[in-house]
Parts: C-alpha cells; sequence; structure tokens
C-alpha cells in the first residue's frame, strides 16, 4: 500500500520534533535532526526553540562554545549546524559537490587558481589554523606568493571548501558578520573518492533518519550531491533500509523502525526559522509547502521566510514587529488556531527580545513588496 503525502508530512514532523516538543539536550536535539541550517545566526535558535521543550539558548551557545555543535559550510554548499561527532563524515560526503562547486567555479578560475593550487596551500592553511584565525588573517596567507591582494571571490571559495569550522564571536547569536576561523578538529580526507563515498552513505542514513522516507531525487536536493553518487549510496545500504512505495509510484526509502504516525494525528502550529531545513530537505516540497504558497516563501533569490505551520503545512509567515510577532496567514484560519499561535508567538518573543528581538529586521524588504495574506495579526509578547 502506497504511503500518502500527508502520513509523508506526519512523519516528517515526527522526525524533525515537530509534533511536539522533546525534552532533549541541545547536542542531542541536533543529532535527531540531522544539521540546521545557520546562514542566518539566529535561525538555529529559533529552530530548536520550535523543537526542544524548555529551550535554553545558552545550552546551545555552550555547545558551540565548546565546539561540541559546529558551524560549517556543508549540504546544499550552505552553512549548516551539526553536531562534531557527524561532522567528519558529513564533510567527505560532501566533498565532490564542494570540490566541483568551488574549486572548478569560472571567477575561481579566471582569478589564476586552480584545484591544484587549492590543494597545494591547503596543509599550510589548516596548519596556521590550528589555532583560531581571522578571515583577514587566512585570506593574506591564500595570497602569500602571489602579486596583489588576493580576489575576494579566491577567499570565499577556499574558506568554503576547506574543513573550517566558524569560531563563535558570542552574543546574541554566537557568529557574527566577521568571523573567524579554526581547522576542523581530527582529520578529513579531501579528494578521496572512497572516504566521499562511505560518508554519503552514512550522511544518506541520518538524512532518512531525520526526514525520511524519502525518494533519490529528495536525498539528492538535500545535499547536492550528484544523483549518481546518490543511487550508488543506496545501493550500498539496500540491505539496511526498506523500500516503500508514494503517491504516484515513487520508490521511497526508509530505515527500520523510523517514525511512521497515522496521518490524523495533530499537528499543532509552530513559527519555523528562516531557511529551516524542512523547506529545504526534499525535491517534492509539496510534503510540508502547498505548491501555490512555494513562491511566496521562497523568494527568487533563495531567501526563505520565516513560515507558520498550520496542520502541519505551510499558512502564511511571520516577524518580530513593535516587541511581538506579525503573523501573516495566506489564508483564512479559524480563531481556535489563532489562539493558538498567539500562545507561540508570545513564547518566541520572549526568546528574541532576550536576544535580538528584530531578528530578520534584514529581510523586511519582502513584507515591503507584499505578500498574499489573507489576514495579518501582530499577536504581542509575554
Amino acid at each position: 500500500m502506497a504511503i500518502t503525502a500527508r502520513t509523508l508530512n506526519r512523519a516528517t514532523l515526527a522526525r524533525q520534533l515537530l509534533l511536539s516538543r522533546e525534552p532533549v539536550g541541545v547536542e542531542e536535539a541536533v543529532r535527531r535532526v540531522v544539521a540546521l541550517q545557520a546562514q542566518l545566526p539566529g535561525s538555529p535558535y529559533v529552530a530548536l526553540w520550535n523543537r526542544v521543550t524548555d529551550f535554553d539558548p545558552e545550552e546551545l551557545d555552550r555547545a558551540v562554545d565548546g565546539f561540541r555543535v559546529v558551524r560549517s559550510t556543508l549540504m546544499r554548499l550552505t552553512l549548516h549546524l551539526v553536531h562534531a561527532g557527524d561532522y567528519r563524515s558529513f564533510r567527505e560526503a560532501m566533498e565532490p559537490t564542494l570540490r566541483g562547486s568551488r574549486l572548478h567555479d569560472p571567477r575561481f578560475v579566471a582569478a589564476g587558481f586552480t584545484a591544484a593550487d587549492a590543494d597545494a596551500l591547503l596543509p599550510g592553511l589548516l596548519a596556521h589554523a590550528g589555532e583560531a584565525r581571522t578571515g583577514a588573517e587566512l585570506r593574506e596567507l591564500v595570497g602569500r606568493g602571489r602579486d596583489g591582494p588576493v580576489e575576494s571571490v579566491v577567499w570565499r571559495m577556499v574558506r568554503q571548501y576547506a574543513p573550517l569550522w566558524h569560531v563563535p564571536s558570542g552574543p546574541p547569536w554566537s557568529f557574527g558578520t566577521a568571523p573567524s576561523f579554526v581547522a576542523a578538529a581530527g582529520p578529513v580526507a579531501l579528494a578521496d573518492p572512497e572516504a566521499s563515498a562511505a560518508g554519503l552513505a552514512v550522511l544518506i542514513r541520518r538524512y532518512l533518519e531525520g526526514f525520511g522516507p524519502a525518494s533519490v531525487a529528495d536525498m539528492a536536493q538535500f545535499t547536492l550531491a550528484p544523483r549518481r553518487l546518490v543511487r550508488e549510496a543506496v545501493r550500498t545500504l539496500e540491505g539496511e533500509l526498506e523500500r516503500r512505495e508514494g503517491d504516484g509510484g515513487t520508490v521511497l526509502y526508509d530505515v527500520p523502525g523510523a517514525p511512521l504516525p497515522d496521518e490524523e494525528v495533530p499537528a499543532p502550529p509552530r513559527l519555523m526559522a528562516m531557511w529551516d531545513s524542512t523547506l529545504l530537505a526534499y525535491a517534492d516540497r509539496a510534503r510540508i509547502i502547498p505548491p501555490a504558497y512555494r513562491r511566496q516563501v521562497i523568494r527568487v533569490n533563495g531567501d526563505t521566510l520565516p513560515t507558520l505551520l498550520v496542520d502541519g503545512y505551510v499558512a502564511g509567515v511571520w516577524r518580530p514587529s513593535g516587541g511581538g510577532i506579525e503573523v501573516s496567514a495566506f489564508h483564512p484560519l479559524p480563531a481556535g488556531v489563532w489562539e493558538e499561535i498567539a500562545a507561540e508567538a508570545g513564547a518566541l518573543a520572549g526568546l528574541l527580545a532576550a536576544r535580538d528581538p528584530l531578528v530578520h529586521r534584514r529581510y523586511d524588504h519582502w513584507w515591503a513588496k507584499g505578500l498574499p495574506a489573507a489576514e495579518t495579526r501582530v499577536l504581542p509578547g509575554r
């Protein structure tokens, strides 16, 4: 019997700790959800607030300060927070994608750098980054011995390719706009196909634990790894995975024993982080974003707005406003749902007030451009 689209929605919510907040520590929560998209430094805090009972942002501060949870360029070539114990496998899994996109980028090559140049300079760069270094210090090392300062695109490609962790700079959200870097703890195999294949198998299994059941296309979307390599990883795991059928005969893979709730399990409203991974983890984003709302939520430049979930699906967007939370619903909502949203908004406003009440201020231009809101309410903080 095929798994329905609604059952897939509930599976995602259960595995992402969104059906109910879980009484787990921050580090365990990060492992459970696989990775938290983190190019906006405040997003992981909001993401964990949605998922962890009585979330304490200082616990995440401490985990980041101790490099037990680390920030680096990984899946989809974007910044993520992951558990330090997962980093090596995830980074080796992403090696072909990162190498191809960063070291063979036309802008990198046009600046006079090649993949061989990067391979030659990386050992010295990583040795120098054995302790925290500013971006300016590492950029100077990259350009050493060349005529004139190294172009910014070269440093950007190198820092995104190299196995570097961002060094936390303190509150409100641990990372600022001018990061420092330190070499990842432990060796990471670069340009090693066997290590990459092994790492991708680990990442695919972890992805299914946190986001499955899922298709090969979904796995490729989550990682941006080539589908050929994803299929090979699935073949290596075939004895460990269950094969299911989705709507339309889509082949889905899953790990045995993972949560697969009934499609009628209630899903409470949630005010999701900007770029929350659940919105980006599938080729078929209708699992959580109704197609009619996709362009309103994922904008043309890739900005993924902070969303309102109602009954497990995107139903609007939100932003901080006047000490509270402004919620714009894309369709009319019952009074009882608004009461639940107001309770969530009050708690979220409290989290933001203690850190940065206008965490998304730079993205207000999307609201200025207009949204198809059926109703907008500013809900007060507690």
